[in-house]
């Protein structure tokens, strides 16, 4: 058996990883959380808490109890754990622990949507109208350049965790509609708003981008270096708090040469998902890419692929077959609320 560690218990979308692992007879799941309550400790019979990523001794504390526990492999869940990781990857081979992540020069592209969009462009590949700026003058030329007023146009900091600091900008939203219809977390924001705001405080590199209006996807990938071995398209028909819950595997052979494009060109490893949108050009651009398994990923064991399971394997140098994964395209989901309960 073959002890695998994955980290961020408590995220969302653990559950769904842990059962993709589950699957096989060859793994001993282990998880462990900063929150010594998370739920990934009533779904699997060994767990342990660890700081947070944000302590000093956030490295050494999961590096002693993986000795200690003969962990063989980790599948980290977090965002922010994974520069810790890559930055630190020597240290755990050193002990026989492999980590499942990209190399720390690929995660600080890939986790800075400036930086991301700087780098794809440079590379000729296709991504959304921006500019980076850095006060609220460089905001306000960035939007007139963007087509603002009579286009719509978005922002967000360009480090950030899942939809924290997103907005689109529309004056003509009907504020009273979206008071008495619509949920507080709807994303329209006036200009002049935002503009109050920034001079209050101003993001260090706040992304400026041309406002996507059509469909969305997000693509779960399995990679091995830069190679992409599989893309796999969902539609998100319905997503709640940055959350997919419900969508369609749709064979897009554009976003899937797309996926592979970005993949090859950062040399991303693991796990990877892309979340791209159709621009009013018609083309597919880019939202961001999340360097690590996404918790949605489970879905795709319906449909026929075990990603999870399958980056494992390949980190233990094991023998996969993604040339022999057949998707069930127009294969349909929703996601419901599960409870746990324990005393």
């Amino acid at each position: 058996m073959t002890r695998v560690l994955i980290t961020g218990a408590g995220a969302p979308g653990a559950a769904g990883i842990i059962e993709c692992l589950s699957k096989s007879k060859q793994l001993d799941i282990w998880c462990c959380d900063a929150n010594a309550d998370a739920s990934g400790k009533h779904l699997l019979k060994n767990f342990f808490k660890i700081p947070a990523a944000s302590d000093k001794n956030f490295i050494s504390e999961v590096l002693k109890k993986a000795k200690q526990h003969k962990i063989e492999v980790i599948l980290p869940l977090v965002t922010r754990e994974l520069l810790l990781f890559a930055r630190n990857k020597k240290k755990f081979e050193a002990a026989g622990v492999k980590v499942i992540c990209s190399d720390e020069n690929v995660l600080a592209i890939a986790n800075n949507k400036a930086l991301l969009y700087q780098f794809l462009e440079s590379k000729k590949i296709i991504v959304p109208d921006f500019v980076v700026v850095n006060s609220v003058t460089e905001f306000q030329r960035a939007a007139k350049k963007l087509g603002y007023p009579a286009k719509k146009i978005t922002f967000k900091p360009a480090v950030s965790n899942g939809s924290r600091g997103f907005r689109v900008i529309y004056d003509k939203a009907d504020k009273a509609h979206l008071l008495w219809n619509e949920k507080p977390n709807n994303t329209y924001i006036s200009y002049q708003e935002i503009c109050n705001i920034l001079r209050i405080q101003m993001p260090v590199d706040l992304l400026v981008s041309e406002y996507l209006p059509g469909e969305e996807y997000s693509v779960d990938c399995l990679a091995n270096r830069g190679k992409c071995l599989l893309a796999i398209p969902r539609l998100r028909s319905k997503i709640l708090n940055g959350i997919s819950v419900g969508g369609e595997f749709v064979n897009n052979k554009e976003i899937v040469a797309y996926s592979q494009q970005i993949i090859e060109a950062l040399g991303l490893h693991g796990n990877i998902g892309i979340q791209v949108k159709r621009a009013a050009d018609g083309r597919f651009k880019i939202l961001e890419i999340n360097p690590r398994v996404q918790g949605t990923i489970v879905t795709n064991l319906a449909a026929g692929a075990n990603l999870p399971l399958m980056a494992v394997q390949q980190e233990l140098g094991k023998k996969i077959f993604p040339e022999k994964v057949k998707i069930k395209w127009g294969l349909k989901f929703v996601r419901v609320w599960k409870e746990i309960f324990y005393q």
